[in-house]
């Protein structure tokens, strides 16, 4: 089920997107009336409603505002591989408006709050502000760097080490957009999502996330991660930020 409205209103300057585009690149007061208006086909959806479906054609992109969601891929005997977690301030199937058919699906983990975006908002919205489509360009480099580690979690590290370094990325990217700190953040994610997204078994990941408690590195219970000692879980993981990008604005 989802509810549409207009909202006419201006966007408030710390919007999730914002500060997201605004560790890249230093927003002009055009660029955040362009932001603004990005926002005004404001919708809202229950948690397990598909708002992207893999091989649609047309579809729309979403920012999400509130809320996450998942990303993901499924294959002919059922399994799910899920992408990403996109969290507020992120693009929902912005592949979808610029390829003729989607090649994923999305959808949400919990209710969330999202606008709707049509390729003409994005065309046009770049036409006014070619500043903000650096910044937006920005973006989706970021989640392809993020995509490569993400291979590298199924590839090469150990099920403690992938753990980790999810859980560490995760993080970065909420303490950018202002969700988390140092010390952990609220996070939805259920077991069988971690699953789905490292390539383990349910069964596995409660493991895993025990060995890491019972170690006094890391805290996963009732929807909160808690980052009990992050030095040790940063060393664990060989967590380094420098993919993510979140320095500052390089452009001013």
């Amino acid at each position: 089920m989802s509810i549409a409205y207009e909202n006419p209103r201006i966007l408030p300057v710390e919007s999730p997107l914002t500060r997201k585009l605004s560790a890249f690149v230093a927003l002009s007061d055009t660029d955040e009336e362009t932001l603004a208006r990005l926002y005004r086909r404001r919708r809202t959806f229950q948690a397990g409603h598909e708002m992207i479906h893999e091989g649609q054609t047309k579809a729309s992109a979403f920012i999400l505002f509130d809320g996450w969601a998942s990303s993901y891929k499924m294959l002919p005997d059922g399994e799910r591989q899920i992408i990403d977690f996109p969290v507020p301030g992120d693009f929902l199937g912005l592949r979808s408006i610029l390829f003729r058919t989607a090649d994923h699906s999305v959808e949400a983990v919990t209710d969330i709050e999202v606008s709707e975006v049509l390729e003409s908002d994005i065309l046009d919205a770049f036409s006014t502000a070619p500043r903000l489509a650096t910044a937006v360009l920005w973006a989706a480099a970021r989640d392809e760097a993020m995509i490569v580690e993400h291979l590298v979690d199924l590839g090469r590290r150990t099920a403690e080490e992938r753990m980790a370094h999810f859980l560490l990325e995760l993080g970065a990217r909420l303490q950018l957009v202002g969700m988390a700190d140092k010390t952990g953040f609220e996070c939805p994610l259920t077991q069988y999502h971690l699953a789905d997204a490292l390539g383990l078994s349910a069964v596995h990941v409660n493991r895993v996330l025990r060995k890491l408690r019972e170690d006094g590195i890391l805290t996963f219970q009732k929807g909160h991660v808690i980052l009990d000692d992050f030095a040790r879980i940063r060393e664990l993981a060989a967590f380094d930020t420098t993919y993510l990008d979140q320095g500052g604005p390089l452009l001013r």
